[in-house]
């Protein structure tokens, strides 16, 4: 059950403590003095929506807590301990803030929760009829859900919708598989073409640089070859002239200062040089030799370079590639693609029997709900009949019509809950039912919900708007039988329903003493102060003694 409830800085709320008992609370107040205002913030700390607007004047951030005692509910506790939050005993405490960005953080016992939880929680813990809710009545997504409620169709909707995602998911998956395969037959021949070019080029990575360097080569083999000889003879004259070799000439200076080397020490470091010097150049000798002879003048050869090059350029340009390197991905792609596509006719075969399988699944699924339902139908209107009989409404006529529909998450079945209220041939009951008892139609719906879910508090907003009189006291003992195993927690201006509750609340405009700000408060009313209340309520701004006999006879009297 809600326990507590803490506001700071919401809308017109500057700080509100507040805690509830078990049973019947009644909330009372003059029109506009902020009872949906504090409905809202507790909303708000359930997960609806949050935006900046909620930010009031005497801080940049609002927050609401809401406390609840939820010991024994092992449900609960499961989804608790599969989001890693703290059970506390049982003490479940929701904290909500919001800055004047409009952005919101969420806390369950202190611990940081997606806003997605506390939607999650919050239909777990407390039922919230607000003041337009009763508009609810005419959408048959509703009236289905009280009828599945009523049945205890949960685990055949979690196997219905479940069962739904999946041939979704399948058909969405068969669907794409079909197109692909479509568009792989009409690229096949093509992609099989390119394959077999890139496949029959042999390809290798760096291949296009080395065949340029060759082709390179190649072109200027006779000048280079011709640099290279004259380099040998400039090192090694050939011997016409009495030209000496560059190794000779070297030798003999080497010889000739180590000759002096023993009268003049620098003579003989300078011969050292001299012999490494001679040594290097031998090797660069060597070397020039071997690339010499490493030249090959072949115009074959470099026919048969320029004809590979071509052909590489040929592929490129054709396939929009920068290198060689692009072009052997586009191969292992196109290898890959053609594998495929060679397989995808099975898995798309596969596929289409394992959609049948699941749409025939999907389909018992629904049957199966769909005679739960039809199981349950004559028993919820039965049980709402009784409830509007004893609110005045004796030769109601409350039945529910089903429609077939394409099968969805929450099965094929259309609900239509038809309505009479003098008896003769019902019809729906958007087009029948007035505002009074549409009213009364909501409380016995919610008065049946109450006897089979495990809903521990419920929040009407007000349901009985449009209803007075016999009709409004009788609303209050209904309301006041479901005080005595849940909590309920009735926003009201009838005080025939005021007179029924354990605890009496009065929310209240003030002047706040600071800065002459309009700020909302709630107190809990005393016995005395509770026959004020109700009797303001029977007259108005103005209190007679007949009022305040009336009121305590209200009080008196339950």
């Amino acid at each position: 059950m809600l326990s507590s409830v803490h506001v700071e800085n919401y809308a017109l709320i500057d700080s509100l403590d507040i805690s509830f008992p078990e049973g019947l609370v009644i909330v009372t107040g003059q029109t506009g003095a902020g009872k949906s205002i504090i409905l809202g913030a507790l909303s708000l700390a359930l997960g609806s929506k949050a935006d900046a607007s909620m930010v009031g004047e005497s801080g940049e951030t609002c927050v609401v807590e809401a406390e609840f005692d939820v010991s024994g509910d092992e449900a609960l506790h499961a989804v608790i301990e599969e989001n890693d939050v703290d059970w506390c005993g049982g003490k479940l405490l929701i904290r909500r803030s919001v800055n004047r960005s409009g952005r919101s953080r969420s806390f369950v016992n202190d611990v940081p929760v997606q806003v997605q939880l506390l939607q999650a929680l919050s239909s777990r813990l407390i039922d919230i009829h607000s003041q337009h809710r009763t508009s609810a009545l005419t959408d048959p997504a509703f009236q289905r859900s009280m009828l599945d409620a009523f049945a205890g169709n949960g685990g055949l909707l979690r196997e219905c919708g479940e069962l739904y995602r999946r041939s979704v998911a399948m058909k969405k998956e068969l669907g794409e598989l079909r197109e692909l395969a479509a568009k792989t037959a009409a690229e096949r021949d093509y992609d099989e073409a390119v394959f077999g070019q890139l496949e029959a080029a042999g390809l290798k990575g760096g291949e296009l640089e080395e065949l340029e360097a060759e082709q390179k080569q190649l072109a200027n083999a006779e000048d280079i070859k011709t640099a290279l000889f004259a380099v040998q003879n400039l090192m090694s004259p050939s011997g016409e002239g009495g030209a000496e070799s560059v190794h000779d000439v070297l030798k003999e200076a080497e010889k000739t200062l180590r000759k002096v080397g023993g009268f003049i020490p620098a003579a003989e470091a300078l011969g050292d040089r001299i012999e490494s010097s001679r040594l290097e150049l031998d090797d660069i000798m060597s070397e020039v030799e071997t690339l010499n002879a490493g030249i090959e003048v072949s115009e074959t050869r470099l026919q048969e370079v320029d004809d590979r090059l071509s052909m590489l350029y040929g592929l490129l340009k054709k396939n929009a590639c920068g290198n060689v390197a692009e072009l052997i991905a586009l191969r292992d792609s196109l290898a890959v693609k053609l594998g495929d596509a060679s397989t995808l006719g099975d898995r798309i075969a596969e596929l289409e029997a394992e959609t049948e399988k699941v749409s025939a699944e999907l389909s018992a699924a629904a049957d199966r709900l769909h005679e739960a339902r039809t199981g349950a139908a004559e028993a919820f209107a039965g049980s709402v009949r009784e409830s509007l009989g004893f609110l005045e409404l004796e030769r109601a006529v409350f039945e529910v019509a089903f429609r077939d529909m394409p099968v969805e998450a929450a099965g094929r079945d259309e609900i239509s809950f038809m309505f009479s209220s003098t008896g003769r041939a019902p019809a729906e009951l958007s087009k029948c039912a007035s505002g009074g008892e549409l009213s009364r139609i909501m409380l016995s719906l919610k008065a049946v919900m109450a006897r089979y879910t495990d809903m521990p508090t419920m929040v009407f907003d007000e349901i009985d708007t449009g209803v007075s009189g016999s009709a409004a006291d009788r609303m209050g003992s209904m309301i006041c039988d479901m005080g005595k195993n849940m909590q309920v927690i009735a926003i009201t201006h009838l005080p025939q329903v005021a007179s029924k509750g354990d605890a009496h609340y009065l929310v209240s405009k003030e002047i706040s003493g600071k800065d002459g700000r309009t700020v909302t408060s709630i107190r809990k009313l005393g016995d005395g102060e509770r026959v004020v209340e109700i009797a303001r309520m029977l007259s108005g701004s103005v209190i007679t003694d007949a009022a305040m006999d009336n009121a305590r006879a209200l009080l008196s009297s339950e």
